[in-house]
């Protein structure tokens, strides 16, 4: 179907494209989830077997977000040029190749060939990152954050069957003969695959590109477009959105080291699986609820339930960081509260900000937010060993209050932003 607009369309037929559109970026959010899942679970794996040192298996991780950091901005400007169907479409490719090269650098043993294969998986980790801002291209305000909200929790699916497949692809790759610890880029290759023909096929008409004409042409402008900029509000919804996301990231990539110590050798594996599992729940599982709350309270007000929810899981972590059941609930609260403020972060940077600017203002805030996690995460560590993890969450309350402090700028009127 071609990407054109009749002079007849008005808001029940964007309506109508807007559940189509949301209903094709849910299910290829699914399947290209399943791909970075498995990355995660085996990066650090692979890195450690073919290094030969376990101090490197970090790097995977870290490429990981360098490539979705780096790719991110890029991507966006190319979506606002061509498209969110090409930019989808590209980071499907580049996470399809970057699995290629996964796989030839296991069977090569190459270590640097390995990262250059993580690194695209990262990049086109931030096309799939994106898919949540295309859902609220066309979305109208009383449902904005609800599509958003919808399009980050089918993250959850993907997102552990991706794990959950490792055992079974691993049985299916030595059947195969595939290197070690690759089998289960099988099932990710595949779901790559179907996510690119999932876009190519349903993604029509292109939502970026029907809201650029919308706003052009005047059609269902009051419902659908944005039409007045709201910098500073918009610069705070990034801000907020990066600061929930170094405070969880940070926070959430010590807890393995910091459980190894506590928990008996026969049970670490265990204890920190769930506590992670736990976690992800946390983080998507109810962000649809959060995406209503954002409808119906405001954007800001949930982005400060957002801060609430993480104060309490800093407290928490600090103050039971010997229990396994205290550093548990915190990764929960710690889910919770980074899903409430960067659902509703997002859906009120898109409506802070006009159709047209939106690509590139979306693309820098998950450039920031990825690089800010990177940054956060390694200075956890340094904090961790010097002050222990209790001491680690008491300096993330600096971030919160940080966020809470500067949450009137998100309720700037256009005239006060402009």
């Amino acid at each position: 179907m071609p990407d054109t607009l009749t002079a007849s369309l008005g808001v029940a037929e964007v309506a109508r494209i807007q559940r189509r559109t949301v209903a094709t970026l849910a299910t290829g959010q699914v399947l290209g989830s399943v791909a970075f899942g498995a990355t995660v679970s085996l990066g650090a794996l692979l890195a450690a077997d073919i290094s030969g040192q376990d101090a490197l298996s970090g790097l995977a991780t870290a490429t990981v977000t360098l490539g979705a950091a780096i790719a991110a901005i890029p991507l966006a400007r190319l979506a606002a040029r061509r498209g969110r169907l090409f930019s989808l479409s590209l980071g499907n490719l580049l996470a399809l190749l970057g699995i290629v090269v996964v796989v030839a650098a296991a069977a090569a043993r190459s270590f640097p060939v390995l990262l250059i294969g993580v690194l695209m998986i990262g990049a086109g980790n931030a096309g799939n990152l994106q898919s949540r801002f295309a859902a609220t291209d066309l979305a109208s305000t009383e449902r904005r954050g609800r599509d958003l909200s919808i399009v980050v929790w089918a993250t959850t699916i993907g997102g552990v069957a991706g794990p959950l497949l490792v055992p079974v692809g691993e049985a299916v790759g030595r059947a195969v003969g595939m290197p070690h610890l690759t089998g289960s880029y099988l099932f990710s290759s595949v779901a790559q695959l179907g996510a690119l023909v999932l876009y190519l096929v349903a993604l029509h008409p292109d939502p970026l590109l029907t809201a650029q004409r919308l706003a052009a042409s005047g059609e269902a402008r009051v419902e659908h477009i944005v039409e007045v900029d709201r910098p500073v509000v918009a610069r705070y919804a990034i801000f907020a959105v990066a600061g929930s996301h170094v405070v969880m990231a940070s926070v959430m990539a010590m807890t393995p080291v910091h459980l190894a110590h506590m928990a008996s050798p026969e049970t670490v594996t265990a204890v920190v699986g769930v506590t992670i599992a736990m976690h992800v729940l946390g983080m998507y599982g109810l962000s649809p609820v959060f995406g209503i709350l954002a409808d119906r309270w405001g954007r800001v007000r949930v982005i400060l339930l957002g801060q609430g929810l993480l104060v309490a899981a800093l407290v928490v972590a600090a103050t039971l960081s010997g229990s396994e059941g205290g550093v548990m609930l915190a990764l929960i609260l710690l889910g919770l509260g980074w899903s409430a403020a960067t659902v509703s972060g997002a859906a009120l940077l898109t409506e802070a900000t006009v159709t047209s600017l939106r690509p590139r203002r979306q693309g820098r805030s998950d450039s920031i937010m990825a690089f800010s996690a990177a940054a956060g995460a390694a200075l956890a560590g340094a904090i961790l060993g010097w002050i222990g993890y209790g001491g680690l969450a008491l300096c993330a309350l600096v971030v919160v209050a940080a966020v809470i402090a500067l949450s009137p700028l998100g309720r700037r009127t256009a005239s006060a932003a402009a």
